[in-house]
């Protein structure tokens, strides 16, 4: 039986909450940018242009869509195969923070940095899935 009070679920949890801070920013900006009609319309013809911070914010998370998916397999992987692994935790937390740092980063357009960010929150992924080989 997984541990639920385990750090990789509390990390997972959160992932989770700040999920819906990423979808939050990327409507809010499409909102501002684009308009309550066209928000509340059916969005059949061509979009406005956002500017540049919120298209920065709709490709953060679109980004996020991408990567939250392989975070959460492997959590629910690890908590099958080596529940309690402290590598796990580390990639879980290392793939949280990744993600805290790369939404204001992205939204700023600094771009090292923000890649820095993803690396990270990559890594964290490649060390809970590493957690899972027999003899790690």
């Amino acid at each position: 039986m997984p541990d639920i009070g385990s750090t990789e679920f509390t990390m997972l949890w959160a992932s989770v909450l700040l999920g819906i801070v990423y979808l939050l920013a990327s409507v809010l900006a499409s909102v501002a940018g684009r308009g309550m009609p066209w928000a509340m319309g059916a969005r059949d013809g061509t979009w406005p242009e956002l500017g540049p911070v919120g298209a920065r914010l709709e490709r953060a998370w679109r980004n996020f869509t991408e990567t939250f998916p392989l975070f959460a397999a492997a959590i629910l992987l690890e908590a099958q195969v080596t529940p309690d692994s402290d590598l796990a935790s580390l990639g879980a937390q290392l793939y949280f923070w990744g993600r805290v740092a790369f939404l204001p980063l992205y939204a700023l357009g600094l771009p090292l940095v923000r890649t820095l960010a993803w690396t990270v929150s990559l890594a964290g992924i490649v060390l809970v899935l590493i957690s899972c080989l027999p003899g790690v």
